[in-house]
């Protein structure tokens, strides 16, 4: 019985130890993207900059990823297009959390016809598919249009948040603790800080975790298919696309934005999955 006691102490210790290395992994390769995605369009040429005497050019030291179809430097464009992805993708998941969050608070606050609104409309972006929405929205926009993009990319995440926040405020305001807080008169503001909030906090860095990786991969395959961003924009998804008419002569100029968005997803995935751990 000891022994078992002590296999099953042993294994759960060793799962806690991987999972504090797999986060922290996460974490060290996230810092080195978003550093790159910093310091790399200060430093770096114009990434729109071409020089059709480059075509082509094979990767040296002064270009660790050589020169596109239109002699611009990969790297430079690659900096930017990382930069592009990371700050639109932040935007797009802060205001569908800050919607979806005041959206559900409110709906298991007030209930009544709050809720039955609020649940409806929910409902309604559940039925259409994710991409579809940001379509439509980039559709009433000029195409290419990067506030169309975030627009549609917010309003297609901010049902996520608002299901879960909905949810668990509901069972959170049902509690004694908040009942008790009621019964004092301590106000909403201390129910949301002390209550509500601690409870939400991991589910929201979670959904949070996952809705960056979901942001930006809309993004590339909306470029990658030509229905978002416009060239000349440095974007992961365009980079792609244009850089298949030379695969066989220059892969490097395909390999670099794919390896970007696959370390971009294993990060914030590996964070996510920390986080659920925990």
């Amino acid at each position: 019985m000891t022994t078992s006691l002590l296999d099953v102490a042993a294994t759960v210790a060793g799962r806690s130890r991987r999972s504090t290395l797999a986060r922290r992994a996460a974490a060290l390769g996230l810092v080195a993207l978003v550093m790159f995605a910093i310091v790399g369009p200060l430093v770096l040429s114009d990434p729109a900059a071409q020089d059709l005497s480059r075509f082509l050019e094979a990767p040296t030291l002064a270009e660790p990823l050589g020169r596109d179809d239109y002699g611009r430097s990969v790297l430079a464009r690659l900096a930017h297009a990382t930069r592009l992805s990371l700050v639109l993708a932040a935007l797009c998941v802060a205001t569908a959390l800050v919607l979806g969050c005041v959206a559900g608070i409110a709906s298991a606050w007030f209930g009544g016809w709050v809720d039955a609104v609020m649940r409806a409309v929910s409902e309604a972006f559940v039925a259409i598919p994710a991409l579809l929405v940001v379509l439509l929205v980039s559709a009433l926009a000029s195409g290419g249009s990067l506030w169309a993009l975030y627009l549609g990319l917010a309003l297609a995440q901010w049902v996520e948040y608002f299901r879960v926040v909905r949810a668990r405020s509901g069972l959170v305001l049902g509690s004694p603790a908040v009942e008790a807080a009621r019964l004092l008169e301590l106000g909403p503001v201390h129910i949301v800080r002390r209550h509500l909030w601690p409870d939400l906090r991991s589910l929201l860095t979670t959904l949070a975790s996952l809705g960056m990786v979901t942001s930006i991969l809309a993004m590339s395959t909306l470029g990658f298919v030509k229905v978002g961003l416009q060239p000349p924009r440095a974007e992961l998804g365009l980079m792609i696309t244009d850089s298949f008419a030379f695969y066989d002569v220059a892969p490097w100029m395909s390999i670099a934005p794919i390896a970007v968005l696959f370390l971009l997803t294993i990060c914030f995935l590996g964070l996510r999955t920390s986080e659920e751990n925990r």
